[in-house]
């Protein structure tokens, strides 16, 4: 859908962070975990092209005033790191956005006797949180959020109120333990004896790592590609990703935008 949605509320949540709940359609509220939307950040030509963001949450908003109409929101939350993101904290209540989405395919929730494990640093925590809220009413979940510092890792206060376990590690130990979250994983990876299944979204470098450490111990999982998207819907092919059997000879390319942004891990090609 492509509609106008007003700004209920902005706020930086951590330095550099900042999540911003938005007006949607009732019909938003079907969204799937792991989706996400095209914003177009404001009306003028620069900047030119729209900006995706994982759906962090859908809900209906009650407002303050007594007797006031509910309205069906939708959340997001984005790290300003250019022009689009910056103009986008500047924006108040009630200013007007125009999206188009909930677009992409999102996570398979999988079989319910499995524990979740969940998996996600920085931003990358956005969609994750809509996954685990869906997760917790069949399967155990746990959280492993990492992060540089301790501003990197958002909203644990959030995942822990749906009755989630989190973990979470820090390059500089200002957070949990010190070192990179994957060592957590693999510690209750051990102790589960490979019974689980793994989602994860963040940087490439820890999706790789996730992604090699499902491999070797044969353990379904899904990651979650941040894309640089033109269009969202698969008309610019501009987010492409190496599949697995891409090579030099044999190129193998999977669209970001329409054919995830989740996959199945095996289906990519990682480092070894």
């Amino acid at each position: 859908m492509q509609f106008t949605s007003m700004i209920l509320s902005n706020a930086e949540v951590s330095p550099g962070y900042w999540r911003m709940r938005m007006t949607a359609p009732p019909e938003f509220a079907s969204a799937a975990p792991g989706q996400f939307v095209m914003v177009r950040v404001n009306g003028a030509i620069d900047p030119l092209l729209r900006r995706p963001f994982g759906v962090f949450d859908v809900g209906v908003h009650i407002p303050a005033q007594s007797g006031a109409m509910t309205q069906p929101y939708f959340e997001m939350l984005y790290r300003v790191v250019g022009k689009g993101t910056a103009m986008l904290s500047t924006l108040h209540k009630t200013d007007l956005l125009d999206i188009l989405g909930p677009l992409g395919k999102g996570f398979d929730l999988g079989a319910d006797d499995e524990e979740k494990l969940i998996v996600g640093g920085g931003v990358g925590l956005a969609p994750l949180y809509l996954l685990a809220k869906e997760l917790v009413k069949k399967s155990p979940v746990r959280l492993f959020a990492g992060g540089r510092t301790r501003d990197d890792v958002l909203c644990i206060t959030e995942f822990e109120r749906l009755g989630v376990e989190c973990y979470t590690a820090t390059e500089d130990g200002s957070l949990g333990e010190c070192g990179l979250v994957t060592e957590a994983l693999l510690r209750r990876l051990d102790a589960l004896d490979g019974k689980a299944t793994i989602y994860a979204c963040g940087p490439h470098g820890m999706l790789n790592a996730v992604a090699n450490i499902a491999a070797e111990r044969g353990i379904s999982c899904q990651v979650s590609l941040e894309g640089y998207m033109a269009c969202g819907v698969g008309a610019c092919l501009g987010c492409v990703a190496p599949g697995h059997k891409h090579s030099p000879e044999t190129p193998d390319f999977r669209c970001v935008c329409t054919e995830g942004p989740v996959f199945e891990s095996g289906e990519l090609k990682w480092r070894d």
